[in-house]
């Protein structure tokens, strides 16, 4: 993930920063990752800490949603503002060359590792939540903590395996890589959602037919699921891999463009923007879990109180203390006339 298509032989310029549209463009570029890796980095920190107290939601779905919430903060704390360095050294400031290079390639190596497991992720959350949905009462004996945290090493393992690639078959093939599975995960996480309306369709004419209503739970197959919290893990995993989709496609239509095209001015600015874009994911997904999932809501509100509140308790002490020292100083000085 970066703009590799530079090329190492660009010479740099001058130290001299102008003002061209161009300059003043990577300039917001550049502001804006700052301020998305600390909305990014903020956002996920509170998202972890609420999961934490969130205890109704099944542990290896808890598990993927917190690696989840893991990654993007990472995003947030290393990538992002690695990249919005770049940008700075690379089209404003433009100093040498080294600096440059070393500063995208480990912008390179850990947005691909992120981005990477950050979909593998996302799309296992979708398959996990179709498991629950067919398997029914036996799903807990087969979504077990030990098996995600085999696969999530897994994700792990094949996102550095990527960076490898980058490093001795070439970025094209890196990226082409990346590209097929990100298809490859779009596709599973379809037909994922596809399932899951399909049955939860046929429950619910189950339900009517049966009239079995109660809690959403019909008797005859034994399905121990609360339809109401299941539709709102799966509302809020889709909405995450909409906002991952809607961010990642125009990076993917930017690399055709640019390998097609070459390499110009125009095609930088694209290239910094759509970059941009996919790190803005991990700024979004943090409010999708505060708007679909209830229990992450609340456990959020009160983390957020407590902090107002010792915020308020700190401000107190801090004017009761300067009124204690004003006092003093005042006592001090009618003592002195006295």
């Amino acid at each position: 993930m970066g703009d590799c298509y530079e090329g190492q032989n660009l010479t740099s310029s001058s130290s001299q920063v102008n003002y061209s549209p161009e300059v003043i463009a990577h300039v917001f570029l550049s502001a804006l990752n700052i301020f998305l890796s600390v909305v990014a980095f903020l956002g996920n920190t509170l998202i972890l800490f609420a999961f934490r107290k969130v205890s109704s939601i099944h542990p290896p779905t808890k598990l993927l949603f917190k690696c989840l919430a893991f990654t993007d903060l990472c995003v947030g704390l290393i990538a992002q503002p690695l990249y919005a360095a770049y940008i700075l050294l690379d089209d404003v400031v433009r100093i040498s060359c080294t600096f440059r290079n070393i500063a995208i390639n480990v912008n390179n190596a850990s947005s691909f590792i992120l981005c990477g497991v950050s979909m593998f992720t996302s799309t296992a959350i979708s398959v996990d939540r179709l498991f629950a949905l067919v398997h029914g009462i036996r799903y807990r004996h087969v979504v077990t903590l030990k098996r995600v945290r085999a696969a999530l090493a897994c994700f792990w393992l094949i996102a550095i395996c990527g960076v490898f690639l980058n490093v001795f078959l070439g970025y094209f093939i890196a990226e082409t890589a990346g590209i097929a599975f990100v298809i490859l995960s779009v596709l599973i996480s379809l037909i994922s959602y596809t399932k899951i309306f399909c049955g939860l369709r046929q429950h619910q004419s189950q339900l009517q037919l049966s009239g079995d209503e109660a809690q959403g739970q019909p008797k005859s197959a034994g399905f121990q699921l609360n339809i109401r919290k299941y539709k709102r893990t799966v509302s809020s995993i889709a909405w995450v891999q909409l906002a991952l989709l809607a961010c990642y496609l125009p990076y993917i239509i930017s690399v055709i463009i640019i390998t097609a095209n070459g390499w110009s001015g125009k095609q930088k600015i694209l290239s910094r923007s759509t970059t941009t874009l996919v790190y803005l994911n991990s700024s979004l997904n943090p409010l999708f879990y505060v708007w679909k999932i209830k229990e992450v809501k609340r456990a959020v509100k009160v983390i957020l109180r407590r902090i107002f509140c010792l915020l308020g308790s700190g401000i107190q002490i801090d004017m009761r203390d300067s009124t204690q020292n004003t006092n003093s100083n005042v006592g001090g000085t009618l003592s002195r006339f006295a």
